[in-house]
């Protein structure tokens, strides 16, 4: 619930950020070239920024996520060996899931680094 909650706050504050990033840089551009390519300079350190601590804290939360799903899934079978291929299964997509998140995250940072759109041509 959480992070659906935090996904429409970000939306959101994209859709209005976005009206306000346009009208700065077009001003940027219509008073100055160089004011330009400094607010490009600066775009693309935020977005830096951005990319590695995002990815950080999407690996910081797999691995914990990761390291919960392993250790419950070792108590299950020390509780009840007959289970333990049942539980391993059911580990594997918990893991396979988790690590997407973490991929979704990558995919995000990449199209922050490299397809930018509040860039300036």
């Amino acid at each position: 619930m959480k992070k659906v909650i935090f996904l429409m706050l970000a939306l959101v504050a994209a859709a209005f950020g976005t009206e306000e990033v346009v009208a700065v840089v077009d001003t940027a551009v219509a008073a100055a070239p160089a004011t330009a390519d400094v607010a490009n300079q600066m775009l693309k350190a935020y977005s830096m920024i951005a990319a590695g601590v995002g990815l950080g804290l999407a690996a910081l939360g797999g691995a914990i996520g990761m390291g919960n799903t392993a250790a419950a899934t070792i108590a299950g079978t020390a509780r009840n060996p007959g289970l333990g291929g049942k539980l391993m299964t059911t580990m594997f997509i918990a893991l396979a899931m988790i690590e997407a998140q973490v991929i979704y995250t990558l995919v995000i940072a990449l199209i922050a680094l490299y397809a930018n759109p509040y860039l300036v041509a």
